[in-house]
């Protein structure tokens, strides 16, 4: 009876994980049972080489910092999980999760600059041309225009992508970049 039980734990401890990440997938792998969207990040998946820019406070653009920008699945495969480690010391991350029934990402902010009660979160999808990931958050401009911040990866191949911050106005016709990152893939993918 004891050795039937330690072969039912250990099946069932196997299937629980099968998809975390381990030394064979060190970036996890998509769990079958999610929502086919988990794949939408299918090329993302896995260590960037970067470099990130943001706007200075008189709005000229900053010097590019390193940076790294890891994608790896998580919670079995059922998520998607970022960090991104900078020569200045300011990393960040987000959990990215698929709701099917609103049939959008839902993505979850934290950073070390700053630690809320209440994550920010962006939600979107891929686009029709299927190279890009658009995320919006309501958010005003500074003089109170109502407004989005759009985040859109884009030009996302095996090889890596490009992304940018910036804020819109409701209509879309006002572009404003504040943040841009041009990511190469690591050669110890």
């Amino acid at each position: 009876m004891v050795l039937l039980t330690l072969i039912a734990v250990g099946t069932f401890g196997q299937e629980y994980a099968a998809y975390e990440v381990s030394k064979k997938n060190p970036f996890g792998l998509p769990n079958p049972a999610a929502p086919a969207q988990i794949k939408d990040y299918a090329d993302l998946i896995g260590t960037c080489d970067c470099t990130s820019q943001s706007r200075n406070a008189d709005q000229t653009w900053a010097d590019p910092i390193p940076m790294t920008w890891t994608f790896k699945y998580i919670m079995n495969g059922m998520a998607v999980q970022d960090e991104t480690i900078k020569s200045d010391g300011a990393h960040s991350g987000s959990i990215r999760q698929y709701h099917a029934d609103s049939a959008r990402w839902y993505v979850h902010y934290y950073a070390t600059s700053g630690i809320p009660p209440v994550l920010p979160a962006w939600e979107g999808n891929m686009t029709v041309e299927k190279d890009k990931m658009v995320l919006y958050k309501d958010s005003p401009a500074p003089n109170g225009t109502p407004g989005k911040y759009r985040l859109t990866f884009s030009e996302i191949s095996k090889k890596g992508y490009k992304w940018v911050g910036e804020w819109v106005d409701k209509a879309e016709t006002v572009v404003f970049p504040t943040w841009k990152i041009d990511c190469k893939r690591s050669k110890n993918n």
